[in-house]
């Protein structure tokens, strides 16, 4: 009788991409056939309009129940002959279930402790500031008399924010007591009705007050090894004053800092800070502002920065940063020399008003030769609802400019963004 050997099957060394978007999923199946094995939860491939991957590339499943999960996953890669080779993730949500498959599979990623610590504003500060690295002081909030007291200890006024979430989702600025009053029961209504939502349950705190810090504000990548900090890129964050606070509505590369704010110090913060959180290796993400020439951590987490930073990236430095998150969790060799970006500028296109999008014109603005992308991901039909009540909907895509040689391109770019033609009804 024949008996087959199942250890001489030869198996795909294959990434688990745990919990990522559908636009993210199709950018990667593409560009890399046969490289990544999607994880997805339910509710992102019912909602997908890109096209649905093979059977052998995807695996749907409840990513709140990592037991089943494992169960899922082991049989789904013993059907198809792979073999994880790296895990790797790309939303702030998923990340717990990523460390938990890595350690059940014994694979590199951040503890899980360590990602608690990045996840929560409050533990993340508390870290950094017994680490004297620069940040914003903090204070928990229960409740609205929690605020007022700490007005008399800040001298540009608070932000009030979810201790967990990401983005601008449900952070206000606060510059006196009656704003901080609005904010307050803005945010309980807006997190009880995200209490089911993965990224904001928190135990405990669930709303906490930040000094605010005012300065120019970045966005940067790097990869930590057990050896050292590698800058990857650093972006100039485009923030205006007309729209929700803290909301992005583009980016600059290279995000050039002040002349007397080295890059070499920026790096010994950045990995100070790392490894304060128990971070160890791999592709991180960190937001900070520049104040008295100091970089101030705002937010640091182990993925790579999103919104419409991959995009810009991949036309500006010919980086693709999603390739690059991989092989770093594969451990494949990578050259940071590689990396050089010429002044490109992306803004983000965000809703004017509430309602029906009736269409999207982009001819004329397409015309314009310092235009190298318009990406745009709603279709006529789409409800649009803007914040407080949805930080989602009114985001309609992204136009990239090639800005070298210009002068105030931000100014430039936005004046050149507004020939798209948007009806809403």
């Amino acid at each position: 009788m024949q008996t087959t050997d199942t250890s001489a099957v030869h198996k795909t060394p294959t990434v688990l991409v745990v919990g990522t978007t559908a636009d993210y999923i199709e950018w990667i199946r593409t560009r890399y056939p046969h490289e990544a094995l999607f994880i997805t939860a339910p509710h992102v491939r019912q909602t997908a309009r890109e096209p649905v991957p093979e059977p052998s590339e995807e695996l749907v499943w409840d990513l709140s129940d990592t037991a089943s999960l494992i169960q899922a996953l082991t049989a789904h890669m013993d059907t198809y002959a792979q073999t994880p080779d790296g895990i790797a993730c790309f939303d702030c949500e998923s990340m717990v279930t990523a460390a938990r498959l890595a350690r059940a599979l014994a694979l590199s990623y951040p503890d899980e402790s360590a990602i608690l610590n990045c996840r929560d504003k409050r533990i993340a500060k508390q870290i950094w500031q017994a680490s004297d690295i620069p940040c914003p002081r903090v204070w928990p909030v229960h409740h609205i008399d929690d605020v007022m007291p700490i007005f008399k200890n800040v001298t540009a006024g608070l932000v009030l924010k979810p201790v967990r979430g990401s983005g601008s989702e449900l952070v206000f600025q606060c510059r006196n007591p009656k704003e901080a009053e609005t904010a307050f029961h803005t945010m309980v209504s807006g997190l009880e009705k995200r209490k089911e939502h993965p990224l904001f349950a928190h135990p405990d705190h669930l709303i906490l007050a930040e000094e605010r810090i005012c300065g120019p504000e970045y966005s940067a990548d790097f990869i930590l090894t057990k050896t050292g900090l590698t800058l990857i890129r650093v972006a100039r964050k485009i923030i205006p004053a007309n729209m929700p606070f803290g909301t992005a509505a583009g980016y600059e590369v290279p995000g050039n800092l002040p002349l007397q704010v080295p890059v070499e110090m920026v790096t010994h913060i950045l990995e100070k800070a790392a490894r304060a959180l128990g971070l160890d290796t791999g592709i991180c993400m960190v937001d900070f502002v520049i104040k008295n020439n100091r970089p101030y951590l705002i937010e640091m987490t182990p993925r790579p920065g999103g919104d419409c930073l991959p995009w810009l990236l991949d036309i500006s430095g010919n980086l693709d940063i999603l390739k690059l998150a991989l092989d770093v969790a594969r451990n494949r060799p990578w050259n940071p020399c590689d990396y050089q970006f010429s002044p490109h500028m992306a803004i983000r296109i965000h809703a004017k008003k509430s309602g029906i999008l009736q269409s999207i014109d982009a001819r004329q603005l397409a015309s314009e030769p310092r235009v190298k992308q318009i990406h745009l991901i709603r279709q006529p039909g789409h409800e649009i609802v803007l914040p407080p009540d949805d930080y989602d909907s009114w985001f309609l895509g992204h136009v990239i400019f090639d800005t070298y040689g210009w002068h105030f391109p931000e100014t430039r770019c936005s004046l050149l963004a507004r020939h798209l033609e948007i009806e809403i009804r």
